[in-house]
């Protein structure tokens, strides 16, 4: 198959990363992959697995980005896709108007994915009119049927799946080790309770500050690390951020790392990770990377990253925004060997791949039929 994937760019984030990734899987199974986005950084990364990156400013939300939909229509005719998969709103309408000049039976088949909870306003209806929809977890597929009229058999549960060998079959080398604790001194002899995210207030990190700040009464060779830069716009929070560390008396106890690029060393490194996003996330990604890496977690019961939670490690849940229990539950994951933890099928790469090629499959032999 040919298929093309469609987002506003390849910078850093779950869905850029899941695109990349899955880009990857599809030319090792032999099919030809197309990304088209505004680039980034992981342009390159996804140019050296195999896939070619095409440049196309879709990233923006204003009507200026519609100047792209004569080049999207050309894009279609030059490259006749199989299908295309959209990833995001604003290259969802780029090419939703760029398919109506096409006649029909020239058109690839459309398939979206919601990966999040997106507004519910016409401009987000545009990821319902595709030919077929992925929800990344079940709360995003009931907020779907309950927010817009889609038919339950055009919707398909792909959870965001994880390439547990490639998290798994690694070790913590000694020179990153040294260059670790030249770097950060302070973190020798600790057991380190990481909460990785984006400097944003939903995603916890006030919470976190308040549950180390218990956790270090009983356990004071504890120290927390939040790895994640903030967003242009949002440094005002990371200020907030560290004079509640200070508040707290928490300045030798927790370490803002920023953006990091070796995350798959750090869930290694990491004794807990923790996620403490106030409002249910559509998946949590780092729940499955830091599970995959056989590395302990703790989250609140809400949402996707619950929902593997409770799939994978149950005994790290969390009632809602209860801190107390929250500091409980690291305290009973921090010393806890080789804790059990399953990575079911349906949340690794395989499946993601498997389910996601069963789905275009189906569109393309029911189409073939009309």
């Amino acid at each position: 198959m040919r298929i093309l994937q469609a987002l506003p760019a390849l910078y850093s984030g779950g869905v850029e990363r899941g695109t990349v990734e899955f880009a990857a899987d599809l030319v090792k199974r032999g099919h030809e992959s197309f990304v088209v986005s505004k680039g980034g950084p992981m342009a390159e990364q996804l140019r050296g697995q195999g896939s070619k990156h095409i440049f196309m400013p879709i990233h923006r939300k204003s009507p200026a980005s519609f100047g792209q939909i004569l080049p999207m229509r050309n894009l279609l005719l030059e490259l006749k896709p199989d299908i295309v998969h959209v990833r995001s709103r604003m290259p969802a309408w780029i090419i939703w108007l760029a398919l109506k000049s096409i006649p029909a039976n020239e058109r690839p088949a459309v398939v979206s994915t919601f990966h999040g909870m997106y507004s519910v306003t016409p401009y987000s209806a545009i990821m319902t009119r595709a030919d077929h929809i992925i929800a990344v977890s079940g709360c995003v597929k009931d907020y779907v049927l309950n927010n817009y009229p889609v038919p339950e058999e055009k919707l398909t549960v792909i959870q965001r799946g994880v390439d547990v060998d490639a998290f798994r079959q690694r070790e913590l080398s000694p020179q990153w080790l040294e260059r670790w604790l030249r770097q950060y001194p302070q973190l020798a002899h600790q057991k380190i309770i990481m909460m990785p995210g984006r400097i944003s207030r939903w995603k916890g990190q006030l919470d976190f500050l308040a549950m180390v700040a218990q956790l270090v009464q009983e356990r004071p060779d504890c120290h927390g690390i939040i790895v994640g830069g903030a967003e242009p716009g949002k440094e005002h929070f990371l200020e907030e951020l560290e004079k509640e560390r200070a508040r707290l008396n928490l300045t030798d106890k927790v370490s803002f790392l920023g953006q990091r690029n070796d995350m798959t060393t750090l869930y290694l490194l990491a004794d807990v990770v923790c996620h403490m996003s106030t409002k249910p996330e559509p998946f949590g990604r780092t729940v499955t990377e830091a599970l995959a890496s056989g590395t302990p977690v703790a989250a609140f019961d809400r949402g996707g990253a619950a929902e593997t939670l409770r799939a994978c490690f149950p005994q790290g849940l969390v009632p809602p925004d209860d801190i107390e229990q929250f500091a409980q539950t690291t305290l009973s994951l921090i010393d806890k060997p080789e804790p059990e933890i399953e990575i079911p099928w349906r949340f690794r790469l395989e499946a993601q791949t498997e389910t996601t090629l069963k789905v275009y499959e189906n569109l393309l032999a029911r189409k073939q039929a009309q």
